[in-house]
């Protein structure tokens, strides 16, 4: 029997990552690999990444598929077409943005769409789980607006936020703002897709 057939491949967890343009973005690589590595017979994973957070790495050193917003163009050119957003809406069982900076989490409260990912959280089936990890300075993550937009995405939306921790920032600063460490982050994403290990 072989054992990669089409039912085995449907009974595989569907795990969409979102990156946005925070440097916390430099975890992706590791998170991929690390997921792969643990628990790789049971899910499929694709990236989707804004083109801020291509700042911070390298799509080829993501073992998994990276789509960007110059992918979901370049597959449309006429009625009947692939639409990608809402292809990957389809697809994916679940949805976790690490990191959530702090433009885009404004831009899902307020149900923005100017790119792939807010696209398809626009699209989304609200019977399956978004989780989000913020990472962002802590100014930013003490600002006012930052705990009305966190409310929307929790209230509202019942996305699950995976909160961020104290460490010494990118930019000098010390305080709350950067995204969980990468090990919480794929237990979060295990725990959702009922993954134990």
């Amino acid at each position: 029997m072989n054992p990669s057939t089409d039912t085995d491949l449907h009974a595989k967890k569907r795990i969409l990552i979102g990156a946005t343009g925070s440097v916390a973005s430099v975890k992706i690589p590791l998170i991929v690999k690390t997921l792969i590595e643990e628990v790789g017979h049971l899910v499929e994973i694709k990236v989707v990444a804004t083109t801020a957070a291509l700042h911070f790495f390298d799509p080829k050193d993501v073992l998994a598929e990276v789509l960007t917003d110059k992918d979901e163009w370049n597959a449309w050119n006429k009625m009947l077409d692939p639409v990608m957003h809402i292809d990957l809406r389809n697809w994916a069982d679940m949805f976790i943005i690490c990191p959530l900076d702090a433009n885009t989490l404004a831009k899902l409260a307020q149900g923005l769409c100017d790119n792939l990912i807010t696209c398809i959280l626009r699209a989304w089936d609200e019977n399956r789980p978004v989780i989000v990890c913020p990472a962002m300075n802590t100014n930013m993550w003490n600002h006012k607006f930052t705990a009305i937009h966190l409310a929307t995405l929790t209230d509202v939306l019942n996305y699950r936020v995976v909160p961020p921790i104290s460490k010494l920032l990118a930019c000098g600063d010390l305080g709350v703002g950067a995204m969980a460490e990468y090990r919480t982050v794929v237990e979060e994403i295990k725990k959702e897709a009922g993954i134990s290990l």
